[in-house]
């Protein structure tokens, strides 16, 4: 970590210190006449959904189709309210957690 900061120090130093050397304007020209950056498209998005819709409907028609859902619904509706108020809850907190941790990871790459 002391290493990092003595050469971030050492770095800005040396621009500071690099005296301005006049192109004529040539570094800009350069600059304008670059392409534009091109865009990515990334279908990753619509692939992993894509593979979990399949997934979904796989599992559903493995378990026995509409009666597994059926049962599942008739189970979480004849639950007791404190139950479903604990489910709830430790969903929330999961999602919270979730959320926590993108942020922070999303925060920690930008930094660097």
């Amino acid at each position: 970590m002391e290493e990092k900061l003595q050469e971030d120090s050492l770095d800005a130093r040396l621009r500071e210190e690099a005296p301005y050397i006049d192109d004529a304007g040539f570094t800009s020209r350069v600059v304008q006449k670059l392409p534009a950056r091109h865009v990515r498209r990334s279908y990753r998005a619509f692939i992993l959904i894509g593979i979990t819709l399949v997934a979904c409907l796989a599992a559903f028609r493995l378990s026995g189709g509409t009666s597994f859902f059926v049962e599942g619904v008739t189970y979480v509706t004849m639950m007791p309210a404190m139950v479903m108020w604990v489910c709830v809850g430790a969903a929330a907190v999961l999602l919270m957690a979730g959320s926590l941790a993108a942020a922070y990871s999303r925060a920690r790459g930008r930094s660097r």
